[in-house]
């Protein structure tokens, strides 16, 4: 294996060695394509096909990469690939000379042409460029992935967009409909009188939402700042200011893991409405959420996945503890109080907190029972203050707010409230999250003493909102993951372990050792696998590396991941681990792993030895960590790490 893939590096390091060569023989005659500033378009290769009638005959001047080229004689074809689209290109030596046609067939797929030519169509009815003149605007000097497989490796496809972008054009196509959403977004709020704005991403106090923050220091005053996890408090201090309407669209950070929804930063989207109520932002968000669909995708039923979920419809709109009545078959308004409400989680088996009260304790009830269940565009209305710090009581009942959050696909898009305006109500509430805070909640918001000289100055009746733009996108092209929805997703920089380990050994200036071979006996295992785990025999076992290429969710169930792992023998293995509750797909592409390759057969977490296991390895000293994976014992022995 390793000298098969020895044989390939070379090949591809030749292949490579003669494109930088023809880069330079350009060069010596004078033929330099990155000497080249611009380039005259005059029409993109789908304004040829969509107007053919109309332009045949006619001259035009298209630019873009060479996907493909058939070189026969005197003649080739070729064909560019610009933004919208691919267009074939007929190039004959008679036309545009001898000497560039020679040129033109040295060029190599990835190259970047300029063609001016005739629309004309071939005798088989492809409507084609003839062209008169053919220039070299840059040379690929990196081979492009092989034509019939295309980009597939989702870690590479995440990590090289700009070859993704090339290779897929159903992927190009998402973020053009991305862009799409975003500016039909704000045609529809300028048309309702809502003015865009822009507010501080660094701040001293990161509030507005219940999530951890990003820390970094501003060096020239010497002092410790966040990046935001919100737009929300300074655009209400707009509100307070006289700008009735006025919302943002913008990068939020938060410290949080990473999984099919989520990213650390992410764009978000929020306004707010003066003189209205939490009922006027469901209106406006049933309303937007047509006419963006309908924008975009050209229908009000958006599929995604198994699901097809109707715009046209009004949108349900349902209590929390009415759905949580529905789905778990308990309502809370006959729970007295945080001990009977804590019971009734002990029977259920849902885990809180001992700092949780009653109200945290119907989210818990609502996130465990309902959520699954909210397909259809449906608001969920009428949280419990305690877990809604800024938001204003209902007068009827003051242990619940005003707010709702708006789920499709069993996910929550928007979030929104009725704002709360009272400032000596608002300071006892920031109170309780410095409470929270100190009782262990990490994410609690901490006072923002001139939010608070705001609203004492006076905010009028507000109406605010929140939209998840990422997750409106993938609802909008059906993306399976947050990752396909972000041209530049966060991902682990590939010399990370490499700079790690330098790190560690930069202050050693001892000889260097042979390769330290990892004592399996005094690994300890992840907790979450202890009783699992009859480690002795782990210990005993023969390991290899093996690297997941692909990971995703079992349709129709919870529990059940399907990986394909690369194991060192030339062919693909697909095997099933019931690991989901604990790890996402995302999370484990493209890591390596260490696999058990001779267990006796063994029952592991309900599942058979050709499940898998996975938990960490610590090291005596150090932090660095592994992945222990378990495959089935059919997998011959002896393929070697790499």
């Amino acid at each position: 294996m390793a000298e098969q893939n020895n044989n390939q590096q070379q090949d591809v390091n030749q292949l490579l060695k003669v494109r930088y060569d023809k880069l330079h023989e350009l060069q010596e005659n004078g033929k330099d394509p990155f000497v080249i500033t611009k380039y005259d378009v005059t029409n993109h290769s789908t304004d040829v096909k969509e107007h053919f009638e109309e332009m045949e005959g006619k001259e035009v001047s298209l630019a873009g990469r060479m996907m493909f080229k058939r070189v026969m004689g005197k003649a080739s074809f070729c064909n560019i690939q610009d933004l919208k689209g691919r267009i074939q290109i007929y190039v004959a030596r008679d036309s545009i000379g001898e000497e560039s046609y020679a040129d033109f067939k040295k060029y190599d797929v990835g190259d970047i042409l300029g063609v001016k030519g005739i629309v004309f169509k071939t005798k088989t009815g492809e409507i084609s460029i003839h062209a008169a003149e053919v220039t070299l605007l840059s040379k690929s000097l990196q081979i492009l992935p092989e034509k019939f497989h295309g980009l597939t490796d989702t870690d590479t496809r995440y990590r090289q967009r700009y070859v993704d972008l090339i290779m897929n054009e159903d992927v190009k196509d998402t973020f053009v409909k991305r862009s799409k959403v975003i500016s039909t977004i704000r045609r529809y709020l300028d048309g309702q009188g809502f003015m865009e704005v822009e507010t501080p991403m660094l701040v001293s106090n990161a509030g507005g939402a219940a999530a951890r923050p990003f820390e970094t220091h501003f060096n020239a005053l010497d002092e410790d700042l966040k990046l935001r996890i919100s737009l929300e408090l300074y655009l209400k201090r707009l509100i307070v200011g006289g700008m009735e309407r006025v919302y943002e669209i913008g990068r939020v950070f938060r410290n949080e893991g990473l999984d099919t929804r989520h990213n650390p930063e992410f764009t978000l989207m929020e306004l707010y409405q003066a003189y209205t109520d939490y009922h006027g932002m469901m209106d406006l968000t049933e309303n937007l959420y047509r006419y963006v669909a309908k924008e975009v995708t050209g229908s009000e039923m958006l599929t995604y996945g198994e699901h097809t979920m109707d715009l046209s419809k009004p949108f349900e709109r349902i209590t929390m503890v009415d759905a949580v009545k529905k789905y778990a078959g308990v309502d809370f308004n006959e729970v007295k109080d945080t001990a009977e409400a804590k019971k009734l989680a002990d029977e259920h088996h849902i885990e809180y907190e001992e700092r949780h009260e009653k109200g945290d304790i119907l989210n818990l009830f609502f996130e465990e029972y309902v959520e699954e269940h909210l397909i259809q565009p449906t608001f969920v209305m009428d949280h419990p203050i305690e877990i809604s710090p800024l938001t204003k009581k209902k007068p009827e009942n003051p242990d619940y707010v005003e707010r709702f959050e708006f789920f499709m696909n069993g996910w929550e898009m928007a979030n929104a409230y009725s704002e709360l305006n009272d400032p000596i109500d608002q300071r006892a509430r920031f109170a309780a999250q410095e409470e929270a805070f100190a009782a262990g909640d990490e994410e609690a918001n901490h006072t923002d003493e001139d939010f608070l000289n705001a609203l004492s100055i006076g905010m009028p009746p507000t109406g605010g909102i929140g939209f998840g733009i990422d997750r409106m996108v993938m609802m909008m092209t059906n993306s399976p993951a947050i990752r396909d929805v972000l041209l530049f997703p966060t991902m682990k920089s590939l010399d990370a372990d490499k700079k790690s380990a330098k790190s560690e050994n930069s202050t050693s200036t001892a000889a260097p050792e042979k390769e330290e071979v990892i004592d399996f006996s005094k690994v300890k295992v992840e907790p979450l696998f202890e009783e699992f785990v009859d480690f002795d025999t782990f210990s005993k076992s023969d390991f290899r590396a093996v690297k997941v290429k692909a990971c995703e969710a079992v349709k129709k169930s919870k529990k059940l991941l399907q990986f394909t792992l690369d194991d060192g023998t030339g062919t693909d293995r697909t095997i099933l681990s019931g690991i989901h509750a604990y790890y996402e797909p995302e999370e484990l592409v493209g890591k390596t792993l260490i696999a058990i390759t001779n267990l006796p057969p063994r029952a592991m977490m309900g599942i058979e030895s050709c499940g898998m296991l996975l938990s960490a390895i610590h090291e005596e000293e150090g932090e660095e960590k592994l992945h222990l994976l378990m495959v089935d014992n059919h997998i011959p022995a002896g393929a070697k790490l790499y």
